[in-house]
Parts: C-alpha cells; structure tokens; sequence
C-alpha cells in the first residue's frame, strides 16, 4: 500500500472540513446527513471516517476551529477586525455556532464530547488573556473585559444571522475603544 505523505492528509482534512462546513451551514447538525457530507466534500464516507471519529467529532472539530481562528483574528489584528471577520462571514455559518452553543447547553453527550477539548482551551486562555491585557485598560481584571468584547461579538454575530442593520463600526468602535482601551 503506498505512503500517503503528510501534506496529502492535510490537503485531504481540510477538503473534508470544508465540505462539512458548507453542509453543516446548508441544512444544520441534524440535516447534515452523511450522504450530504460525501456530496459537499466529495469523498466517500470512509474517506471522511477515516479522518473524524463520527459526524460529531466533525462538528466539534469545526465549530473549535472556526471559534480559534475568530479569537486570532482578534487578538493578532484587533477587534475591528473581529468584527469585520464577523459582518463578512456567511450568516449560514454563523447560526450553526449557535446550534453548537445549544448542543452544549442541551445534550449531554456532546458536552462529554467537548470536555477533553476544555482543558486545551483552559491552558491557552491565559496566554490569550496575557495578550489582551496589552490592548485593555488595566483597572479591570481582564477576564471581564474579554467577557464584555466576547458578549459583544457574540451579539454582533447574531445581527448578523438575524439579518439585523449592520451598525456604524467606526461608532461602533468608538464607543469600545473609550470604554475598554488603556488609559
């Protein structure tokens, strides 16, 4: 059997992420089914298997990626970027990020799912807080500041699934950068 080399099986990871991604935004968890998965990636579902344990680990794997790369965008380019990402985003992909927030509110299995992944999150957290604290006014512990931005972004991600007025962001921005930036 001949040795597929490491850029191949992430050529191959990536093609099947992203035609999950499309499936997942098109018909949601429940409506992506494994036939809708092999046609938007266009393998097979061994080929898919092979990669994700199951159609959640899939799922999980995408919703961590594309949260990882919001807090990135954030953090190496600012909050307006964060927020331009977000006005740019397809409105489809966003609401499944809500569905993932209500699976973990609601299904225990795919908290259980989750709860390795937590422990990873936890350790980068404090280095993403050491990188915030540079961009925040110090007066407030700094988790209640990525509390604050994170509910902001989240709000201003469901304007955006919900189709709602886009607001000014300079304006936008300008009421953040006085409440939230080094004094």
């Amino acid at each position: 059997m001949p040795k597929v080399s490491d850029e191949h099986k992430e050529a191959r990871r990536e093609q099947i992420l992203a035609g999950a991604q499309r499936a997942f935004a098109r018909h949601g968890y429940e409506g992506a089914t494994v036939a809708r998965l092999e046609e938007e990636s266009g393998l097979s579902r061994g080929a898919i298997f092979n990669y994700f344990e199951n159609k959640e680990a899939l799922f999980v794997a995408l919703v961590l990626r594309s949260s990882d790369r919001f807090v990135e965008i954030w953090l190496d380019q600012g909050y307006r970027a964060l927020l331009e990402a977000i006005a740019h985003e397809d409105p489809a992909w966003l609401s499944v990020q809500v569905e993932a927030a209500r699976r973990v509110r609601t299904d225990e299995r795919f908290r259980e799912q989750l709860r390795p992944l937590d422990e990873e999150v936890k350790a980068r957290r404090e280095s993403r807080f050491a990188r915030l604290r540079e961009l925040a006014r110090d007066d407030v512990p700094i988790d209640v500041v990525a509390a604050f931005l994170g509910v902001l972004a989240n709000g201003f991600a469901f304007a955006r699934i919900t189709d709602d007025p886009m607001p000014d962001l300079d304006q936008f921005m300008t009421l953040i950068e006085t409440g939230v930036a080094p004094r």
